[in-house]
């Protein structure tokens, strides 16, 4: 009966050991025998799947039943002799039999039965045990240890060990043990008894040529791949390949790590368990999801993450919509979004607001809690920093069918995530091997991760057993440790582009549209809300620009929420120039050619114009003036200009001091404003209705002598920039 990944009832086991038990004992067939009292937990699960990946058969003890082996994070397991005691009954007398125990939720099969027999038949012994660096749980026995020669693993570990049935029976007829004593030092009092230990040839794994104890061992071993493009374990110290690993004490997330290429998981670049126990598709879109968002401090584009929720592939019918907003500043949006679900056919629409004064760890328990109310399949956890920008991640999710699975999500350009491949020893940030392979996503794949956080889907079933509240640690933390103690896996997947995340870091709500100071710390984002979308067709070879008048240039630049932003910055700031000749901003404190202005220093926009003009106007200068190359581009005077028929209507006639000007429309003539525009005098050519977000570019010095044109109803604004003085 090979174990299979699906469920392996206590009552399989049973009728498995009812079927087999005569004919099993007339020929030599091994038997391995394992406990998992605890549940087919995630753990459980990827053992049978090893075992299944070699060919093993696995007779389970235990499950079904209450644990009775008391707590194993100290002195305990008694329970697992006892259990192994009973099911050897009817081999205690086999002296041919092979006997293999390991544990179950922190092991992985690395090999095949005739692999495993070979390496066993090495050691001329009767009964093998694997070994490890650290004598416990009675320290004190160090010194009644046989003698070893070398630096080698000295001392016994009882998750896993083989050997005849015969001989194993003998062992655990030594000494009785309650369920609650520990079963390491009772195998170590027999390994210790000289007597019995001769007797039935007890050897150690010292150099863990068969068994490999990952604790205390984990700078010595490493995942290698042979010629069959399968990744093996090595122990480099010994040059051995063992063939059962086991990730006891601290270990078990190295374990974890591991787990995710070895026993045929990820083989020729190739993620082989990401194929496996998918949802049917036809199935995909019938549960029932909670989508739980918490925005719990000040977020950019808060907006457009709102309207990814909104446009996410999946039933509306099928969706809980929770909402935690701690943010003052972002209660007039979320409560928009909240209306408009609200008006939708979301299933419910549950929104907290910072008035409650509800914690984010609260909050998200209260998620938790309404989750089970609404009986969903499902909680789907986002966070206002995450934008799904993959609409069908929710599918996806689902399909992959993981207890909880978090899509790989990074800041672009970075590699700041929303996982962790490894803890430091305070259960801190620690970089994997791996961690930068999977977040460049040089391997793709599905991977078990001690940490994640800011988005993930979590199954029903196991929400009874989360917390998000711990002492010292903030609700992540808390989140991920609390799995972790349980033995709960938490999976990621970077195996398709999910979205990406925000960078809050620099985000001043106390500045006028915040957003576009964000050029630097969120680019792509900033793009999107604020470059025209005609912009980027503007640097491709075949379009040709608009020239309405000589060597005068028109591009489409920003959308009307650039225009927008500019102006409400510059009204918000307020101090405008006077108009005069006398501008104490410049260097000797005069201006030939003055204008009501604003420059882009006095409201802390300098260096991010500077590094808008090289982004996006240096590749249009290098279009239409071929030729003339200067990177970055230079510009002591960035402003916006306020026309006014009551204030100043019309700029007289002059040349730029500059290489190349350029002039943003940041409103709409024949609506905010009326009369204005430029006229070039040499060329006798007029501009009179700029298109708003729309900029002219034209040579500077010289050739373009120009004046700005009478207003003469309204205020007309334009942003200007001299180029390469």
């Amino acid at each position: 009966m090979k174990a299979t990944v699906g469920n392996f009832t206590l009552w399989y086991t049973f009728l498995y050991l009812f079927n087999h038990c005569e004919s099993i004992s007339g020929n030599e067939a091994p038997l391995i025998f394992t406990v998992a009292s605890d549940g087919a937990k995630d753990g459980y699960q990827r053992f049978l799947r090893s075992a299944e990946q070699y060919d093993l058969d696995v007779v389970t003890l235990g499950l079904g039943k209450p644990w009775k082996g008391g707590d194993m994070n100290f002195r305990g397991g008694g329970y697992k002799v006892n259990l192994l005691k009973e099911a050897l009954v009817p081999y205690k007398n086999d002296e041919n039999r092979i006997i293999m125990f390991t544990d179950s939720y922190d092991v992985i099969f690395l090999a095949t039965w005739p692999d495993i027999l070979e390496k066993f038949q090495n050691f001329k012994a009767k009964v093998v045990f694997a070994a490890e660096n650290f004598c416990w749980p009675d320290a004190e026995l160090k010194t009644k240890y046989p003698e070893v020669d070398g630096d080698v693993q000295k001392y016994l570990n009882s998750g896993m060990f083989m050997g005849y049935a015969a001989n194993i029976w003998k062992i655990l007829e030594s000494a009785k043990i309650k369920d609650t004593e520990d079963d390491q030092l009772f195998y170590t009092n027999a390994f210790l008894d000289m007597k019995l230990r001769d007797e039935n040839q007890i050897k150690l794994d010292h150099k863990s040529l068969l068994f490999q104890n990952l604790n205390g061992n984990i700078g010595d071993v490493s995942v290698t791949i042979n010629k069959e493009g399968e990744t093996k374990l090595l122990n480099k110290k010994y040059g051995t390949n063992p063939s059962v690993v086991h990730g006891n004490g601290p270990s078990k997330l190295i374990l974890n790590n591991f787990g995710n290429y070895i026993a045929g998981a990820y083989m020729d670049g190739e993620c082989i368990t990401c194929l496996e126990n998918h949802i049917p598709e036809n199935e995909r879109q019938s549960f029932n999801v909670l989508i739980a968002l918490f925005i719990e401090s000040p977020t950019p584009f808060l907006e457009e993450f709102l309207d990814k929720i909104l446009a996410h592939n999946y039933p509306k019918e099928k969706i809980h919509i929770f909402v935690h907003n701690r943010v003052e500043y972002h209660s007039e949006l979320v409560n928009k979004f909240l209306e408009h679900a609200g008006n939708e056919k979301y299933a419910s629409v549950k929104g907290l607001n910072f008035r409650d004064g509800i914690s984010e760890a609260t909050a998200r328990e209260l998620a938790v809690n309404r989750c089970l109310t609404k009986k969903c399949d499902y909680l789907f956890v986002v966070d206002s920093d995450v934008h799904l920008d993959n609409l069908d991640t929710l599918i996806e999710l689902i399909m992959f069918n993981r207890t909880i699975l978090a899509p790989i999500i990074t800041r672009i350009g970075g590699v700041w995530s929303n996982f962790w491949g490894a803890l430091s020893e305070k259960g801190f940030y620690a970089r994997s091997s791996d961690y930068m392979s999977i977040v460049n996503n040089e391997i793709r794949g599905i991977w078990n991760v001690p940490f994640i956080s800011s988005c993930y889907l979590i199954k029903a079933k196991i929400l009874n057993q989360l917390s998000y509240t711990k002492a010292d640690v903030d609700a992540d933390m808390a989140f991920a440790e609390h799995l972790r103690s349980q033995d709960i896996f938490m999976f990621a997947s970077n195996l398709n582009d999910y979205g990406h995340l925000i960078n809050p870091d620099t985000f001043d709500i106390k500045k006028t549209r915040p957003e576009f100071y964000e050029l630097f710390s969120n680019k792509f984002d900033w793009e999107k809300r604020f470059i025209h979308d005609e912009y980027w067709a503007q640097l491709l070879e075949e379009t040709v620009p608009k020239q309405p008048c000589t060597d005068v240039y028109w591009f489409p630049i920003g959308k009307d929420i650039f225009s927008d932003s500019m102006i409400d910055i510059m009204e918000a700031f307020g101090k405008w120039s006077d108009g005069t000749n006398s501008d104490t901003r410049l260097q000797g404190g005069y201006e030939a050619v003055p204008t009501r202005d604003i420059h882009m220093n006095q409201v802390g926009l300098e260096a991010l114009w500077l590094k808008f003009l090289q982004l996006y106007i240096k590749p249009l200068q290098e279009k239409v003036f071929l030729g003339y190359f200067h990177d970055p581009p230079r510009s002591l005077m960035n402003f916006v200009v306020r026309y006014r028929p009551d204030e100043q209507p019309f700029l007289r006639p002059h040349h730029d001091s500059s290489t190349y000007t350029i002039n943003i429309a940041l409103n709409r003539a024949g609506i905010d404003y009326e009369g204005g525009g430029v006229n070039f005098l040499r060329y006798n050519c007029s501009i009179l209705n700029p298109e708003k977000g729309w900029l002219f570019m034209h040579p500077g010095r010289l050739t373009h002598f120009h004046e700005g044109l009478r207003v003469t109803k309204g205020t007309r604004y334009i942003m200007v920039s001299f180029i390469d003085p």
